[in-house]
């Protein structure tokens, strides 16, 4: 099996990469071998550009069997928990659009720029048709180039898309994949609240500590099988 491990910073896996230094053998730069499988890891950078451009490059060049999305977010939804790990099963461009003049976003679908089926979309959205198999909540991803911290702006993303969790780079990675027909899974453990940004609300480090406490279980499973 051949996998791609994407993140948007180094730091969000910190403890996953420690792991693997020890546990894989190192065939290149940021490429393991283990068991039998490859794991390849790729840093995008911070981003939906950033995620789309590098994302872009590695497909064009590799093939690979499962792609996998991981890091932190912010949540929407009072009911996830701080610290908490999930899975994300659909995802939207939030502010790829215009602005009226009441300071409402209008999106490419409702500016007639976008129709809503338009492969991959569904509905204006992209789907991952193969999320619920990991043991975590699924949940709804909304993702921004310009992560919200004013409240009429957090309004008026629930409004238009009832989103459970906020990120820079899960939309750019959803489009590649269903573009590119590759498997993937998005897996993010919640860092903060959406709500008026206060920096002293978030438990960064709670959040990266759950999510490769996590990857580590499950990249171990997965890794032990033999036919995959």
């Amino acid at each position: 099996m051949k996998i791609l491990l994407v993140t948007a910073t180094t730091g969000e896996i910190g403890p996953l990469v420690e792991f693997l230094e020890k546990s894989a053998q190192i065939v290149a730069k940021q490429q393991y071998e283990w068991n039998g499988h490859q794991l390849h890891w790729l840093n995008t950078g911070v981003g939906l550009t950033f995620t789309a451009f590098q994302l872009g490059k590695i497909l064009a060049l590799n093939r690979y069997d499962l792609a996998v999305n991981v890091g932190i977010a912010g949540s929407f939804d009072p009911l996830l928990e701080i610290g908490q790990v999930v899975e994300i099963g659909q995802e939207v461009f939030a502010d790829l659009g215009a602005e009226d003049a009441a300071g409402e976003f209008i999106s490419l679908a409702n500016l007639g720029l976008l129709a809503p089926d338009d492969f991959p979309f569904q509905n204006g959205f992209l789907k991952n048709k193969n999320a619920g198999n990991l043991g975590l909540e699924v949940v709804m991803g909304a993702s921004v180039n310009k992560v919200n911290g004013y409240a009429p702006s957090i309004a008026s993303t629930l409004s238009q898309f009832q989103p459970q969790i906020e990120s820079m780079e899960g939309a750019a990675f959803f489009y590649a994949c269903l573009l590119e027909n590759v498997p993937f899974k998005a897996i993010r453990s919640i860092s903060n609240r959406v709500e008026p940004r206060n920096r002293e609300n978030w438990n960064i480090g709670l959040a990266v500590q759950n999510l490769n406490a996590y990857l580590i279980k499950w990249l171990s499973e997965l890794m032990e099988l033999k036919n995959l």
